[in-house]
């Protein structure tokens, strides 16, 4: 059966997505069956209960001058800012065991290793607030005399860290270069040439085009109607005809939106690469800043900080204003009861389509009306040897050229005192062959045994060596992964509308940018912690 690459990108066909299934199952060996390993994921089944409001009457009471309800990055950072001004009297809500949202990670006997966001690019001048918590956490560890930050070098992604696999051979690097054309390379010239320039260049008002953060990018008409046609579009624009070129432009949207070229704005999609200008003293400009665990670390270490803050296994369900300020009412998931929390002022730190529901109709303005969000699936794969093959050596980062999965981060990259034999692969699959509702439904209804199947039999074909070395197979499933920037919609009214605050309720979270990044969703939950302090008159020192 012979499919277009159009077809394999944009997908949306039932014999599609049968004979891809088909495809990745029907190898897969027997005997690996009795591999153990389990679904996990986002508590979606509890967190669908807000939707019936079936919650008991509150049977607890408290007080607390401040409500942070979600702690993924935003809500942690919020909780950590206020903390550093002194303020405490807060609690922040968690609905799962532990926090971190898409920046989770998980542990074994063999490695941690990351549930979703993995890595931190060398940061851009603009963004400030993170800069101070890299100092804080030690992440950077000093300034040349050039002003340049000196990071940590055990947190700089070791080399190698990127290849690719194509051709039936490992290749350095992600850009594909086996087979290519003259063509090909005159088209990567010119389009990386294109991207050095955007880089490089800054409007009248002395902004660059595309920054980090998102809204401290130019607002000049010219740049901002890119977001109104799709990455495809200006693909064809340009005279991009390059199949490898368009492979890997589509690879970086699926890998960062969750969306191929074909939905991402033209305006994300080039933001991917003209954004990222980070510059450091002791390492090169396209370096990343990775752990083990990926951006747990950084989970753990604002966890840490508001430990005596943090509640988890808390599913808020209702958030009503008051004369006063707010209340809060919460499901506690062990103990089974509601309890009841009266607050000057809350930070809602959750994914815009959760906060829409939090808030009666007729009390609030938040709406999630053109938020859209991708599903994905993470398997941990744990092995008892290392991945081989011909060609470049294993490393951070393991893409497969035209493959409806990514590939795989190779978690032991990072442990440099001592050669290790066993790792831990997680294997990166955004579901975006469909559409984003149906994808869920979609994942939902697989059992265990079909999932591992897909992700078994994709390693194997790639690794055949690795037959009877698979240790285990855990799967996790993210229902609304991250925010879709699909056209017109970060530069959208809708959007620019979400980032209106309404005292004494405010909001942040990653999808106010349009784009899930890290220093996206941190910067979002200082500056909701610095606007909350202002409200209440609580003094501080901007960090933004």
């Amino acid at each position: 059966m012979k499919l277009s690459r159009r077809k394999l990108l944009s997908g949306g066909l039932t014999s599609l997505l049968t004979f891809l299934l088909y495809r990745l199952t029907k190898n897969f060996n027997i005997g690996n069956k009795n591999i153990p390993g389990e679904i996990l994921g986002a508590s979606s089944n509890i967190g669908h209960k807000i939707r019936s409001s079936s919650f008991p009457q509150p049977s607890k009471q408290l007080k607390k001058e401040v409500v942070i309800i979600g702690g993924g990055i935003s809500g942690l950072a919020a909780g950590y800012r206020l903390a550093k001004a002194g303020f405490n009297d807060f609690v922040v809500l968690d609905l799962e065991k532990h926090a971190g949202g898409n920046a989770c990670s998980g542990k074994n006997a063999v490695s941690a290793y990351p549930w979703g966001a993995h890595y931190v690019p060398l940061l851009t001048e603009e963004s400030r607030c993170v800069r101070k918590l890299f100092e804080e956490l030690g992440v950077i560890n000093s300034f040349d005399k050039n002003a340049l930050p000196i990071y940590n070098e055990y947190f700089i992604c070791n080399d190698p860290n990127e290849r690719l696999f194509h051709f039936g051979r490992w290749q350095d690097g992600l850009i594909p270069t086996i087979g290519i054309s003259n063509d090909d390379k005159n088209q990567y010239q010119r389009f990386f040439g294109l991207i050095a320039d955007l880089k490089a260049r800054k409007d009248k008002d002395g902004r660059r085009l595309f920054a980090i953060p998102v809204d401290l990018s130019s607002q000049d008409d010219e740049w901002l109607a890119l977001d109104k046609i799709t990455m495809a579009k200006w693909l064809d624009d340009q005279h991009f005809t390059s199949e490898p070129l368009r492979w890997y432009i589509n690879y970086c949207c699926r890998d960062d939106f969750g969306t191929t070229i074909y939905e991402t704005s033209a305006w994300a999609g080039i933001h991917y690469f003209a954004a990222r200008n980070g510059q450091a003293a002791n390492t090169a400009s396209d370096s990343v800043i990775t752990w083990p665990e990926g951006n747990g670390w950084l989970v753990d270490k604002l966890s840490k900080t508001i430990q005596t803050q943090l509640i988890t296994n808390a599913l808020c369900y209702s958030i009503t204003e008051k004369e006063t300020g707010v209340t809060v009412d919460y499901f506690d998931t062990i103990t089974q009861e509601s309890i009841r929390i009266d607050a000057k002022a809350a930070i809602i730190a959750t994914p815009r389509f959760v906060a829409a529901r939090l808030m009666k109709p007729q009390q609030s303005s938040l709406t999630a009306e053109g938020f859209s969000y991708s599903p994905w699936a993470i398997a941990n794969i744990t092995l008892s040897k290392l991945p081989a093959g011909k060609g470049a050596a294993l490393s951070w980062d393991n893409v497969v050229f035209n493959s409806e999965l990514l590939g795989y981060v190779n978690a032991t990259h990072q442990i440099t005192q001592m050669q290790p034999t066993a790792t831990v692969l997680t294997y990166y699959w955004p579901l975006s062959h469909l559409d984003p509702q149906l994808a869920r439904e979609e994942a939902l209804k697989r059992d265990y045994a079909v999932w591992q199947a897909i992700f078994v039999n994709e390693l194997l074909r790639i690794h055949p060596e690795l037959d009877g070395h698979i240790e285990r197979v855990d799967i996790w499933l993210w229902g609304h992964g991250m925010i879709r920037p699909t056209p017109g919609f970060i530069w959208g009214n809708q959007r620019r509308e979400a980032l209106t605050q309404h005292p004494p309720i405010f909001t942040a979270h990653s999808d106010m940018s349009g784009i899930s990044l890290f220093e996206e969703a941190y910067t979002h939950g200082v500056r909701a912690a610095e606007q909350l302090m202002k409200h209440l008159n609580i003094p501080y020192q901007s960090e933004l």
